[in-house]
């Protein structure tokens, strides 16, 4: 076990240390990623510490998506984390794709024999804290100016402050859980890192409302007037997306317009039957591509967000970064029960052949049912074929339910 710490350490974070804590693998970043290594650790038997930059409060108010692979729900159901998901999730057996207006669907079911979950990513933060408060797991919240030492040596540490006081906190391993804009995936140096990046020349304007939602499974919609999507939260709480430019500033657009908008993009049934509202919350989200290699150097393991983002088309960020730490959870804990690092010398590559097939599904996705604002006469004709060819081919429907649903573990 970690020493020197108090037994409620993971709701102190202003408690004062006298000399740096010790423990197998410190946890930067307190996400659905690093909570999720966290516990996966932890059944292994493996200590180890989360720090968090913000509170536990302001992490559990992120709006973020909540499509679940069906590996990823089997994986949360394994860890004693599935029971409200499965009581207040939506089991989707397909979704709806509308090429202007024209709707048809891809039954999961008929075609790979699997399902995703409708469940909110702020819920599984809530479900991973919950289950971590139970059982007394040690995380540090509002850490500030957290940096990470010493990674090519055999005592790395984090350092960070909490109120103005200064902290160590020294490990075996360090796992860069905390995002894009963390400071793990810096501590590379940039002759060794090589970032691959993808910006698209538009974003996602999102709006939360307290309305039904509009159908039971998600609704793709691609129009001229650019891309739409019709998804929930519950029975009650509805989030839908239209595609706008990346300089659009969400607080411009009344209620109003977004509906009209949402209606014209949208297949002509969904939109008759549209129930709007206030909305709770309206923001708008950029999109890209992003890898950066290698996951892994010295004793610095990266997971996440902060070794890659996909654009929210595929659903799936979140996925991905749970397999992430599945394959990091497995490599650490063969290290610390035999003494052998060779699946944690592999950890990066082995999932990188995930993550550039995740980030290749997600640019198929989204370049298939946005509108770029360069794109020609060639370009729309080749949007309309790709669309037609899978509206009418059970082997292209068979591909893409395989990458929907989750390609293994």
């Amino acid at each position: 076990m970690a020493t020197d710490r108090p037994s409620r350490w993971n709701h102190c974070a202003h408690v004062a240390y006298r000399a740096p804590v010790q423990t197998k693998v410190a946890i930067v970043g307190g996400g659905p990623a690093g909570m999720l290594l966290s516990h996966l650790l932890w059944r292994s038997g493996i200590d180890n510490i989360v720090i968090e930059q913000r509170s536990r409060e302001y992490v559990e108010a992120r709006i973020r998506a909540g499509v679940i692979e069906q590996g990823t729900g089997d994986l949360l159901r394994s860890l004693g984390l599935g029971s409200r998901m499965d009581r207040e999730g939506f089991v989707h057996e397909g979704i709806t794709i509308s090429n202007t207006r024209a709707p048809f669907r891809i039954d999961f079911m008929s075609l790979v024999n699997r399902s995703v979950m409708v469940y909110g990513q702020t819920e599984i933060q809530k479900d991973l804290y919950d289950s971590a408060a139970g059982a007394d797991w040690p995380i540090i919240f509002e850490a500030e100016d957290v940096q990470v030492h010493d990674l090519t040596t055999g005592q790395p540490s984090v350092s960070y402050t909490v109120h103005g006081e200064q902290f160590f906190v020294e490990a075996d391993f360090i796992a860069g859980c905390d995002g894009f804009h963390g400071v793990t995936r810096h501590a590379i140096p940039s002759n060794v890192r090589h970032e691959f990046e993808r910006l698209y020349p538009f974003g996602w304007m999102g709006v939360l409302s307290g309305t039904p939602p509009v159908s039971h499974e998600l609704i793709y919609a691609r129009h001229p007037r650019g891309f739409a999507l019709c998804s929930m939260r519950n029975p009650m709480l509805s989030r839908y997306y239209i595609q706008c430019t990346a300089d659009t500033v969400a607080a411009s657009w009344s209620d109003d317009q977004f509906w009209d908008e949402l209606r014209l993009r949208i297949p002509v049934e969904a939109a008759e039957s549209l129930v709007t509202g206030p909305s709770i919350e309206k923001s708008v989200t950029p999109l890209r591509s992003y890898v950066s290699e290698p996951m892994q150097w010295g004793n610095l393991l990266l997971a996440g967000d902060a070794a890659h983002i996909v654009p929210p088309t595929g659903a799936k960020g979140l996925n991905l970064a749970f397999s992430d730490v599945y394959y990091l959870a497995e490599a650490l804990t063969e290290r610390y029960s035999t003494g052998s690092s060779t699946a944690l010398d592999g950890y990066g590559e082995r999932a990188l052949l995930r993550v550039w097939k995740a980030v290749r599904f997600s640019w198929w996705m989204t370049t298939m049912l946005h509108t770029f604002p360069d794109a020609g006469e060639f370009e729309h004709r080749m949007q309309e074929t790709e669309l037609s060819y899978l509206a009418g081919s059970p082997a292209a429907q068979t591909a893409m339910a395989e990458n929907y649903t989750g390609l293994p573990f």
